[in-house]
C-alpha cells in the first residue's frame, strides 16, 4: 500500500536548544510528531518529520522564525521479511527513479512497517510503487 504524506524539512542551527525550541513551537500548536529524522552538517541540520497536522506545524514553526517546507514524500508498505527492501529499490531503478533519501515511519499512517521515501517524481513514483 502506498499512502502520500506531507512531510516537513526544517532547517535549523546545530546547537543546543534550536530542536527543543522547535518541538515546544509543535506542543504549543497540539502538533504531534508521528516520525523524524535528523540529518547534520558542521552548522546546520535538516529535521524531517511527519506530523499530524501539517499544515498547522507548518503556520506555526514560520511565525516562531523557522525555515521550513512542506513536501510530498510516500509511505511505501514493506513486508517484514529478507529482501523486501530490495524489491522496492529494483521497482524505482527499472523506472529510473532516484529515492533522495528514505527513512521509517511505524506508527499512524499505515497498517505495517513502511519506509518515508523521497523522490525526484512524487507522482510517477506513486503509480510506479502501487
Amino acid at each position: 500500500m502506498i499512502t502520500k504524506l506531507k512531510q516537513l524539512s526544517v532547517f535549523l542551527e546545530n546547537s543546543p536548544g534550536h530542536l527543543k525550541r522547535m518541538c515546544e513551537i509543535l506542543a504549543t500548536a497540539s502538533v504531534n510528531i508521528e516520525t523524524l529524522t535528523i540529518a547534520e552538517t558542521n552548522n546546520f541540520g535538516v529535521v524531517r518529520c511527519i506530523v499530524n497536522k501539517p499544515d498547522a506545524a507548518l503556520a506555526a514553526l514560520v511565525q516562531g522564525g523557522f525555515a521550513v517546507k512542506l513536501i510530498d514524500v510516500l509511505a511505501v508498505e514493506i513486508a517484514d521479511k529478507p529482501g523486501a527492501l530490495l524489491t522496492i529499490l529494483e521497482k524505482a531503478q527499472a523506472a529510473n527513479l532516484n529515492i533522495e533519501y528514505m527513512y521509517a515511519l511505524t506508527k499512524g499512517r499505515v497498517e505495517a512497517p513502511a519506509l518515508i521515501m523521497r523522490f525526484t517524481d512524487p507522482a510517477r513514483a506513486e503509480a510506479v510503487m502501487q
